[in-house]
């Protein structure tokens, strides 16, 4: 058995970098169920190639989207057509942020890169009354429950593979070309401070080694 997992976790990693998906564009739909039909305008922190800021696009009045990375910015702009009301920006948050503020702001699979009680304080403080944040985010695995549900990812992981790319081998996406790093902060410990900061708000663990946090500015 010791000599077999390595064995096992060697050929995933080999699927899974000739069929790539992208766990993150998963959620943008889920994204776009928990906003208004119509809304003024946005924000999205670490937008990369800016695949959610052109879906949200289509029901806001403005958006903007923010990465420290001026390459996958630029890549952002040749994707993004001239006519639609968006504009990017490089810079860092939370420090490097637009002063809003925002009918909409939305983090995706970046907030564990950045200081966690900062950045939620600036989302929180940049957001009009009535307005809505949304982070799909990436936590640390450390309860039961955590490593029962990345299990199940691993055996969906593979089916959806195969699904999204109808069983052939795929180019990586290009959203999928920004810097990682792995998560520090647990999920319960993430909810404490989330709960802390902003009263009311929903957190859950997901699928794909993902959790959500819906919250609503009173």
């Amino acid at each position: 058995m010791t000599t077999l997992m390595p064995r096992v976790l060697s050929a995933l990693d080999r699927f899974h970098a000739a069929r790539p998906w992208d766990h993150n564009a998963h959620y943008h739909r889920w994204m776009l169920r928990q906003l208004p039909e119509r809304f003024g305008n946005a924000l999205d922190v670490g937008c990369g190639s800016g695949d959610l800021v052109r879906l949200l696009a289509v029901r806001a009045g403005s958006v903007r989207g923010l990465d420290a990375d001026p390459t996958i910015i630029a890549r952002a702009r040749e994707l993004t057509d001239s006519a639609t009301a968006v504009t990017y920006q490089v810079g860092d948050a939370p420090e490097g942020m637009p002063q809003g503020p925002y009918d909409v702001i939305t983090c995706v699979a970046t907030l564990h890169h950045l200081p966690f009680t900062e950045t939620l304080t600036r989302f929180r403080d940049c957001l009009t009354p009535g307005g809505t944040l949304v982070i799909v985010g990436v936590a640390r695995s450390q309860t039961l429950g955590d490593q029962l549900l990345g299990t199940v990812s691993a055996v969906l992981n593979v089916a959806m593979a195969l699904l999204k790319n109808r069983g052939h081998g795929a180019a990586r996406p290009i959203a999928m070309t920004a810097r990682v790093r792995p998560a520090d902060m647990s999920f319960p410990d993430i909810t404490r401070e989330a709960h802390r900061l902003l009263p009311g708000a929903r957190l859950r663990r997901r699928l794909f080694w993902r959790y959500t946090l819906v919250w609503h500015k009173s």
